[in-house]
């Protein structure tokens, strides 16, 4: 004969600090999806954008069958030994890119100097400067890009000492850059406040013991 068992449910801010963080880990591993890092590619892609990185592309396989173009980038995060961001792209001289950027990132520094690194490199080379970049390997980090710099001068002139590498270390700079905001972002996502907050806008209920329940 069936019974009718009674569960006491508690919201969050009732538990106990270990039920609390029982009830944590569950929103953490249900909330953080295979797209958490979906905003921070949209507005990387954007900074490439302005930046004349053009970034590459490779077919991904849909579930329904056939391909879509996916952006080359890829990360691997956030404690482990040989961890970092890395991309494959096509870069040319963008004018007006230091200015772009500061108006649309004003307070960030980082990207400031990339642009003004870039631009120098290019004004000393006639604006003729180009690059590739390609990944290698098997991890994903800035050293994991393989980078090459060319002129395309109409004389066949050299990069001017010093332009190469400036090119090379600012795009490293810029994929230093992608990581910290991936991890900015995932530190932000699974922050105890925004996990309590995500638990109490949807009414997330636990036992005393911090095991969801409904």
């Amino acid at each position: 004969m069936p019974e009718a068992i009674c569960t006491t449910v508690y919201q969050i801010p009732e538990l106990s600090g270990t039920a609390k963080e029982k009830a944590r880990s569950w929103y953490r591993d249900a909330a953080v999806t295979d797209d958490w890092w979906d905003v921070v590619y949209d507005d990387f892609e954007r900074v490439c954008d302005i930046l004349g990185v053009s970034l590459k592309t490779r077919p991904a396989r849909l579930m329904g069958g056939g391909t879509s173009p996916k952006t080359c980038i890829w990360f691997s995060g956030f404690s482990s030994q040989g961890d970092g961001a890395s991309f494959e792209a096509t870069v040319r001289h963008a004018k007006g890119s230091a200015r772009e950027i500061r108006s649309y990132a004003p307070k960030d520094v980082t990207l400031h100097g990339i642009a003004d690194h870039l631009q120098g490199a290019q004004r000393q080379n006639f604006y003729q400067l180009s690059a590739d970049v390609s990944h290698r390997g098997r991890y994903y980090h800035e050293y994991c890009m393989a980078i090459d710099v060319a002129r395309d001068s109409p004389t066949g002139q050299a990069p001017t000492e010093g332009s190469e590498e400036t090119v090379v270390e600012s795009l490293r700079d810029l994929a230093r850059w992608l990581y910290r905001q991936l991890e900015a972002e995932y530190d932000h996502l699974t922050s105890d406040e925004a996990v309590d907050e995500g638990i109490i806008i949807n009414e997330y209920t636990f036992t005393d013991a911090g095991r969801r329940v409904g």
